[in-house]
């Protein structure tokens, strides 16, 4: 039992580290990033994923809009309002509906194709990992399903924790929830 807990640390402690160091790409384009995409893979650390949301989740489209430059900067949409940070391809926001703080990395892309994007969630001092894919249409290449599950295990994330999303309806504003709309 002392063995398995162990592990289990020295897995968390490492992924903790590994999101650390994993930083936006060196040529990230904020204009290049707007548009329609589809949340095609998911992967996580976190607790609820494991055990509640996985088997419920369908593949989402996304629209990533860049706000017109308030006082502190200019502004990504994604469900939040993020804020673009001095690092090209790094933004912050708050989840007020998970009562989270979020440090989200743009770590690869190809802007007509797919972007991978990683986050780092911290809530009363514990911190979980989201990686996604996005794509811009709903078909997933085999190597880039490879590139991103190498990917998230290369930041800790379990191989159970990796998902291909199926897919879903398209969504409009009429269908999403109104949680879900809050900004």
């Amino acid at each position: 039992m002392t063995t398995v807990v162990l592990k289990t640390v020295c897995v968390l402690l490492c992924a903790v580290f590994i999101s650390a160091q994993v930083m936006p790409m060196p040529d990230f384009n904020l204009e290049k990033m707007g548009g329609k995409w589809y949340l095609v893979c998911f992967a996580s650390n976190a607790e609820r994923f494991v055990t509640h949301l996985r088997a419920d989740m369908k593949m989402a489209t996304a629209e990533m809009v860049k706000l017109a430059l308030l006082s502190d900067g200019s502004c990504f949409r994604m469900h939040h309002l993020a804020k673009k940070t001095e690092i090209p391809g790094r933004f912050v926001f708050d989840n007020e509906l998970w009562g989270n703080t979020n440090d989200m990395r743009v770590v690869d892309a190809k802007f007509d194709e797919y972007a991978i994007v990683h986050t780092i969630k911290i809530k009363g001092g514990k911190s979980e990992i989201l990686n996604k894919l996005h794509t811009r249409t709903r078909k997933i290449a085999d190597d880039l399903k490879e590139k991103f599950k190498q990917f998230s295990l290369d930041t800790g994330i379990l191989e159970d924790n990796i998902a291909i999303l199926p897919m879903n309806g398209e969504c409009s504003d009429d269908t999403v929830s109104p949680k879900l709309k809050k900004i």
